[in-house]
């Protein structure tokens, strides 16, 4: 099984779109599985349902996070992370139009119709973060 695979099965199991993708780089970027599940829980439904940066985004981002950035304070190491972040987010936002959960969905995930249109949109929102994550990480 791919990572695209992986993050979408993980989706489908029921975790959220955020925990799906950070734990599916997690082991290999030095952290638990358990641990990314746990801190990237409330990450879901643009942060805890309120329809703000998609889960799938902010997952992305924790992974690059893992693999990029810094423990020691430097302008030099901030402004390299923060320089991948924004490739990550051009390349979502060429791809969907948009980060936010809420315009992704096209519906207020905090309704029974929301979340039903979270089960059929966000595989494909988790499966475009892999990829574009995949890429970037390949590329440098």
């Amino acid at each position: 099984m791919n990572k695209v695979e992986e993050a979408v099965e993980t989706f489908k199991s029921g975790f959220n779109c955020s925990q799906s993708v950070i734990s599916t780089y997690a082991p290999e970027l030095g952290l638990k599985r358990d641990l990314a599940l746990l801190i990237s829980s409330g990450f879901g439904g643009g942060l805890g349902r309120t329809g703000e940066v998609c889960g799938a985004v902010t997952g992305a981002i924790m992974a690059l996070g893992l693999k990029y950035g810094y423990t020691v304070f430097s302008n030099e190491a901030k402004e390299k992370v923060y320089s991948i972040v924004r490739d990550f987010i051009n390349r979502f936002k060429e791809k969907n139009n948009s980060i936010l959960c809420r315009e992704l969905l096209g519906a207020d995930i905090n309704t029974p119709e929301g979340r039903e249109r979270a089960h059929i949109i966000c595989p494909k929102l988790v499966g475009d973060a892999v990829e574009i994550l995949e890429k970037i990480l390949n590329e440098r």
